[in-house]
């Protein structure tokens, strides 16, 4: 029998996405697209350096963007996301700005960054007094709260893990005992840092625990991106994402279990 497969595939919609050449999170950044739209990633060019304010800043050197970015014209997306914490705060709030001006230059399309999205996130939930969660070093993160009191943000209370690799190997169960670590002062939101560290099935839950919205990396990028493109991003149950989530938190034993 002959099968017509008429008028497909459907049509897409393509979020550019740059990468530093470590990130190991794809299929996580993928839990946030719908259907109808496409990721198309690229990696920054492998240095040998660990996790570091160095590192940060060799990963987002204008340069390095502009090639990526320009690489992404191929295939056409109608924004494009430096998906990377360390490496859009590391130059303050100025240096994340002319970032997304770089990648827009060299790709004449909307640009954002990941510490960019941060800060609208948490406009968007009226947040001014956050926890800090990171899997970084203690100078990366003090330079995470540096960025985050230069656009007026408020750090009640921080936990990290001091790693420099291998960050996305960190189970769920660790990034949930800092983030209660995190938690014990009062604070509007909280945010867990990196990329490279998962966070989709922990949101709800640490939502449902510590009653306040949670927020990661990965997710703000892709719900700033998606709101970009004039469409939603996917997370239920997660506040910055479902509306319905924001009436009041998700209990425990209505999702899966995940400790």
């Amino acid at each position: 029998m002959d099968v017509s497969f008429l008028g497909g595939p459907h049509p897409q919609r393509g979020v550019g996405v740059v990468a530093p050449f470590d990130f190991a999170l794809d299929r996580e950044l993928w839990r946030w697209v719908p259907d109808d739209v496409s990721l198309h990633l690229t990696r920054t060019p492998f240095v040998p350096v660990e996790v570091s304010l160095d590192l940060a800043r060799l990963v987002s050197e204008h340069e390095t963007l502009g090639d990526a970015v320009r690489a992404l014209n191929a295939v056409a997306p109608e924004v494009v996301a430096y998906a990377c914490t360390s490496g859009s705060f590391v130059g303050g709030v100025a240096g994340e700005r002319a970032m997304c001006e770089a990648m827009t230059r060299a790709g004449g399309l909307p640009s954002l960054t990941t510490s960019g999205a941060l800060l609208a996130a948490l406009e968007d939930l009226g947040a001014r007094r956050i926890a800090l969660v990171t899997p970084y070093t203690v100078s990366v993160t003090q330079s995470l709260e540096e960025y985050l009191a230069e656009a007026g943000i408020t750090v009640t209370e921080r936990a990290f893990m001091g790693l420099t690799r291998h960050i996305w190997k960190v189970p769920y169960r660790d990034v949930a005992d800092m983030a209660r670590r995190a938690a014990r002062g009062a604070a509007d939101a909280l945010f867990i840092s990196c990329t490279n560290l998962p966070t989709y099935d922990v949101i709800p839950q640490l939502e449902a625990e510590l009653r306040i919205p949670v927020i990661s990396a990965n997710q703000v990028t892709m719900w700033a991106a998606l709101r970009q493109l004039g469409t939603r991003a996917v997370g239920p149950y997660q506040r910055l994402i479902d509306r319905a989530a924001r009436r009041g938190p998700v209990l425990p034993e209505e999702q899966e279990g995940w400790a």
